[in-house]
């Protein structure tokens, strides 16, 4: 059976780790310096769910971006996203609802896995773990904490979306 092929986007402030959590997932490294991503980058990998093979086209958003008839069309054909906020920025974690509702007014139906990244900067976080579950219940999205760095849940990360990609299907 051939590899079904799907889009995803990953989504959140600047900053928050979108293009470190895609280099780790895709190529197996992680960089320290910052790289603004300007307008989208794609990267492909594949991942195995149950029996099927699934190509998986990750769109790198610049972050910050408003939300007009350009971002929308970036969020076109998206089966599922990732919205990334940074633990050490309670501001990164309050944008989460406007990134959910505008990619769902675009995609309604698709699969949302919500990443608190830079988990490995723990002595850094700025919000207690228990905030840290409120918006992932409210838009039923499953929440791991990642860390591009050291690279704590990045696979589980892409997998969980692309298991609940499959199930929404």
């Amino acid at each position: 059976m051939p590899p079904i092929q799907k889009k995803i986007c990953l989504l959140g402030d600047f900053a928050v780790g979108k293009t470190s959590l895609i280099r780790r997932f895709v190529e197996a490294k992680f960089e320290d310096k910052y790289l603004s991503t300007i307008g989208t980058k794609i990267s492909r990998k594949t991942v195995q769910v149950n029996e099927r093979q699934m190509n998986l086209l990750v769109w790198d958003l610049a972050g910050g971006e408003q939300f007009d008839k350009m971002t929308r069309s970036y969020y076109r054909g998206a089966t599922g996203a990732i919205i990334v906020y940074d633990v050490t920025r309670p501001e990164t974690h309050q944008t989460i609802a406007s990134y959910v509702q505008n990619f769902l007014d675009v995609n309604p139906g698709a699969a949302l896995v919500l990443a608190g990244n830079k988990s490995d900067l723990i002595e850094e976080w700025a919000m207690p773990p228990e905030t840290l579950t409120d918006p992932a219940g409210l838009y039923h999205a499953p929440q791991l904490l990642t860390s591009a760095k050291t690279g704590q849940n990045v696979e589980q990360l892409f997998q969980t979306l692309a298991e609940k990609i499959i199930s929404l299907s």
